[in-house]
């Protein structure tokens, strides 16, 4: 008896673990809701911040948003560079199937990085890409300093608890 139990133990985490890689792999074929996971990670933030009245919510979400929303924007490429897959290493281009560069999704557009990438692949003058290359980083300094005012906006509505909780989810430096 004991053994027949282990079986259909066994039988129903096998099954369990289907259902979910199924599910995995749906999401992994288009199902992504980036609305779904915004939503997600904003109850996260609710309930590690210990935030109990809808009232103080409002207002801390609104900032919440507004500082995921400038390091997004302050991201020129969340480490890739821009691009999945960085640029033209081992013969290839990087690139999506019709050729486009393929985009980090987590990355804010910067018609600046663009401008760059663009000189760097027409293999631009010395000159060009350096002009180029400061315009990205004037760019980048204008995102981080609205990146620094919303996160000020941010730590004024917090306690100090929130605050410290805050650091350590990466909303606060």
């Amino acid at each position: 008896m004991n053994k027949l139990n282990q079986m259909l133990a066994l039988a129903g985490v096998a099954v369990a673990l289907g259902l979910s890689a199924g599910n995995v792999a749906a999401q992994g074929r288009g199902g992504f809701d980036p609305e779904q996971m915004r939503q997600r990670a904003m109850d996260s933030y609710k309930e590690r911040l210990e935030v109990k009245s809808d009232d103080e919510w409002k207002i801390i979400q609104d900032r919440i948003e507004k500082v995921t929303t400038a390091q997004r924007e302050a991201r020129l490429g969340g480490g890739f560079g821009g691009r999945f897959g960085g640029g033209r290493r081992g013969g290839g281009d990087g690139g999506a199937a019709d050729g486009a560069p393929r985009r980090n999704p987590f990355a804010a557009d910067n018609p600046d990085a663009d401008a760059l990438q663009k000189a760097l692949d027409a293999k631009a003058s010395t000159e060009e890409v350096k002009t180029k290359l400061a315009k990205v980083r004037e760019s980048l300094k204008d995102r981080e300093a609205k990146l620094t005012k919303a996160q000020d906006e941010l730590r004024k509505v917090l306690s100090v608890r929130q605050e410290a909780t805050a650091v350590l989810m990466g909303l606060l430096k």
